[in-house]
Order: C-alpha cells, then sequence, then structure tokens
C-alpha cells in the first residue's frame, strides 16, 4: 500500500516535471537565466538551472506524501494517530537537508559563486542532517576488517570522526557531479544510474535485518528517478535546457541523505566509482597544481560536429611541483596528453583537461557528443555492477 502510493506519487510527478520545463524555459530565459551550447554550431538561448523544476517537484511530491507511512492505526479511543516518531523525525531532517541544498544551488546558478563556496555550502546544507542522526541515531561504530579484528577488536567507534566522515560525503556527493559534467545529459544520466543502483541495492536488502531502513530510502529513490527522467527527457541531446548546479546539488544531497539514514554510506561510495575517479584525475587543476581554464569542456569541431579532448596551455613555470609530478606519472601510465613546445616562441606546453571526458576522447579520439554521452553512461553502468560485485562478494573477504 505505501510502495504503491510512492510509486504513484513518483508518476504523476514526472508527467508534472514533463509539462512544467517546457512551460518555464521562456520564463527563465526572460530572468537571463540562460547560456550557449559550447558543443553546437547553434548559439541560440538555453534556458539554465530548470533542475530547480525537478527538485520543487520532488519536494512536493514528499511533501505529500509524509503522513502515508507513518500513520499506522488508528488508536482505540480514535483520538490520535501512531506514528513511527524516530523515523518521522529522520524524514523531516531529510527533506530539511535537501530543501537547504535545492535553495544554496539555485543560488549558485544565480549568482556564479567561486569554487570555495561550493565547498561550503554543502557543508551548511549537511548540518540538520548531521544534527537528526546526532540526536536520534548517533551510532558512529564501524566493523573493523578481519584482518585487524586481533589488533583492534571487531568494533571501533570513530566518534566525532564519523560526524565528519558523512559531512565530508555530502560535500563530495554534491561536488561529484558537479564536475563531471559538461555534455547533454550527463549529469542527470549518471544521477538515475546511480538512483537504479541504490534501489536496487534496498530492494536486495529488503529481506535482511535493516529492512526499515532501506524502506526509507526507497521511499525518496522513486520520486526522485522519476523526476530526473523526465528532467532527462528534455536535457538528452540536443538539450533543450540545461540542468544547473541546481540539480547537481539536489541530486547529490539526496544521494546523501539516503546514504547516511539508510545506513548503507559504504556502498553508497561504491556507486561513485565513475566520480570517484574524476575528482581524483582533477585535483591538480581544482587545487590549481596544474593551472585551471574557466572551461573543461571537450572542443568541439564545427566542422565534423565531433567533439574532442580540450587542452589548458601553459607556460612550465606556472605550474606547482606537485603538478609536475602528477603530469609525470601519469603520462608514464598513458593517462594524460602532454604538447611540452607551443606558441610561436614554444615556451607554452600543453596538456588535455583533467576530466574523465577528455580521457574517454584521448584514448578513443573524437567522438559524436550523443556517443560520448552514453560511453560515459555504458561506464557508469559498468561500475555499478562492479560496485555489486564488491558488496555481496568480495567484501565477505575482508567482513
Amino acid at each position: 500500500m505505501v510502495f504503491g502510493v510512492n510509486i504513484f506519487m513518483s508518476i504523476v510527478g514526472f508527467l508534472t516535471v514533463y509539462s512544467l520545463i517546457p512551460a518555464f524555459a521562456e520564463d527563465f530565459i526572460s530572468a537571463n537565466l540562460y547560456g550557449r551550447d559550447l558543443n553546437k554550431v547553434s548559439k541560440q538561448k538555453v534556458p539554465e538551472a530548470l533542475g530547480v523544476i525537478s527538485a520543487a517537484v520532488f519536494l512536493v511530491c514528499m511533501f505529500i506524501f509524509i503522513p502515508v507511512p507513518f500513520v499506522t492505526v488508528w488508536s482505540e479511543t480514535g483520538d490520535h494517530l501512531n506514528f513511527v516518531h524516530w523515523e518521522f523525525i529522520q524524514y523531516i531532517g531529510a527533506l530539511l537537508s535537501i530543501c537547504c541544498m535545492v535553495f544554496l544551488g539555485f543560488a549558485d546558478d544565480v549568482l556564479a559563486l567561486k569554487w570555495r563556496h561550493k565547498l561550503t555550502i554543502p557543508t551548511v546544507a549537511s548540518l540538520p542532517l548531521l544534527m537528526i542522526y546526532y540526536t536520534n541515531v548517533g551510532n558512529t561504530t564501524v566493523i573493523v576488517p578481519k584482518v585487524l579484528r586481533l589488533y583492534l577488536g571487531n568494533e571501533v567507534d570513530l566518534g566525532v570522526l564519523y560526524y565528519l566522515y558523512m559531512g565530508v560525503l555530502a560535500v563530495f556527493c554534491t561536488n561529484a557531479i558537479n564536475i563531471l559534467a559538461g555534455v547533454n545529459g550527463l549529469e542527470v544520466g549518471q544521477s538515475a544510474v546511480i538512483c537504479i543502483s541504490i534501489i536496487v541495492h534496498n530492494v536486495i536488502e529488503l529481506d535482511g535485518p535493516s529492512a526499515i531502513y532501506h524502506q526509507f530510502s526507497l521511499y525518496f529513490m522513486a520520486p526522485f528517478l522519476m523526476t530526473s527522467l523526465a528532467l532527462l527527457c528534455h536535457n538528452w541531446y540536443p538539450s533543450r535546457v540545461f540542468v544547473g548546479d541546481t540539480y547537481c546539488y539536489f541530486a547529490g544531497m539526496t544521494f546523501a541523505v539516503v546514504g547516511i539514514f539508510g545506513h548503507f554510506s559504504k556502498t553508497m561510495i561504491l556507486f561513485f566509482i565513475p566520480q570517484i575517479f574524476n575528482f581524483l584525475y582533477s585535483i591538480p587543476q581544482l587545487f590549481h597544481f596544474i593551472p585551471c581554464p574557466r572551461h573543461r569542456l571537450p572542443k568541439f569541431d564545427p566542422e565534423s560536429g565531433l567533439v574532442g579532448m580540450s587542452m589548458a596551455r601553459f607556460k612550465p613555470s606556472e605550474m606547482k611541483p606537485l603538478g609536475n609530478l602528477f603530469l609525470k606519472i601519469t603520462r608514464c601510465l598513458g593517462l594524460v596528453h602532454i604538447d611540452p613546445s607551443v606558441g610561436e616562441d614554444g615556451l607554452y606546453m600543453e596538456c588535455n583537461n583533467l576530466t574523465i571526458l577528455n580521457l574517454v576522447l584521448k584514448l578513443h579520439g573524437p567522438m559524436h557528443e550523443k556517443s560520448l554521452t552514453i560511453t560515459l553512461l555504458l561506464i557508469q553502468v559498468v561500475c555499478s555492477f562492479g560496485a555489486f560485485f564488491i558488496r555481496y562478494y568480495a567484501s565477505t573477504l575482508f567482513f
């Protein structure tokens, strides 16, 4: 009954988002919330930050759904309802964190905040999440791997370090999706694959001892998936709307919420394998060990209609020692393309921008933008299968 209502509301959410996005597109352009697709010949205005509609409809669905899982039975006197209070508090706290993230993400789209703000914003939005966990759960113990149990015992209480881990998880989830972007459909597509992976994991665990936590996760994931798919219909190549940072923050915080309150945060990390690789690969440019241009999108060739890897040009003296070390190691592994002497005077050097999109284009060569998106999503799917293998088979060797 509860899941039936949830699925019904998810379908309504899909239809609502699908119809609202084209209805509001011109309003966003009128409000100067638009961009131009750098990977297209046409330079027409494309409405931006339409992810806020998906997020708003999701929140409305979740607000309306609030009574359904918590109204159990009428009391014998018929004068009040019995609620599962601790789960209700988690539900409200989760929505509060997601609301904060949607608001702050939309502020980022409007105000174009700097990167240092992109790290502090999710931290602020995760505070309600951490406080609810502290007051409602408070469990900070983790299981020790078999090889260390002789020295540390079966469990270790991490205390405040566990809350630091959860805060970092929220920051990582929101920004990891944001930096793996740049081609039509990729932000929403990867989020949909991660969401489906979480749903499969939740369904598998419904027969286990932690079924109630996975039910909680499913309440959020079904509406999220359907509202995201509706957005993807408009954001798929050739994109008629851009999702903006609002959607990336909204998706990341939603995943962090269900991972933490669903008690499967370690499994959640496994579903982010491509994002983790992309983040580690991008670190030298994100932290300016290697000069980072404003845009790291693949380079579009208007003659062929294909996209190829984009390059960052800089003087060798502008590169930090750690950046130089990174390029030496990754060049030996075949993970970067370097032109050591470019420009008329040969004083500059170039390397491909350090994103997984440019790495795929380096290894494969120029390709159509739609094919690049599909390739990245297939990588996400393969990594999800790998995550399930690690979770249900390889992990038994260590835990």
